[in-house]
């Protein structure tokens, strides 16, 4: 039975291991369609054009299946929805 046993919680941990939540630079396959491409733009490359463009302190930054990032920063002293469109400049969005 101890043996049965190890199988069964080694082959539990593994498949929790290979289920790893997504990151911010993966946007979220389910979501997604089939013929969506997603680009190998990262969460830290769009951080770096926001701040270039005046956004300050960029967070909460998510890929959608647009390859456009979302997020949150600050612009002239107020929090804003930002957008970086692919190949873009970031812009606020309305609502902010």
């Amino acid at each position: 039975m101890i043996g049965i046993s190890a199988v069964r919680v080694a082959a539990l941990i593994a498949g929790v291991l290979s289920v790893a939540p997504l990151t911010a630079t993966q946007a979220r396959a389910d979501a997604c369609l089939s013929t969506d491409i997603i680009d190998g733009s990262t969460a830290a490359q769009a951080a770096a054009k926001m701040e270039a463009a005046g956004f300050r302190q960029p967070h909460d930054l998510s890929k959608g299946c647009d390859n456009f990032w979302y997020g949150r920063a600050m612009k002239d002293g107020q929090p804003v929805n930002v957008v970086l469109p692919i190949g873009g400049q970031p812009f606020v969005t309305h609502g902010s």
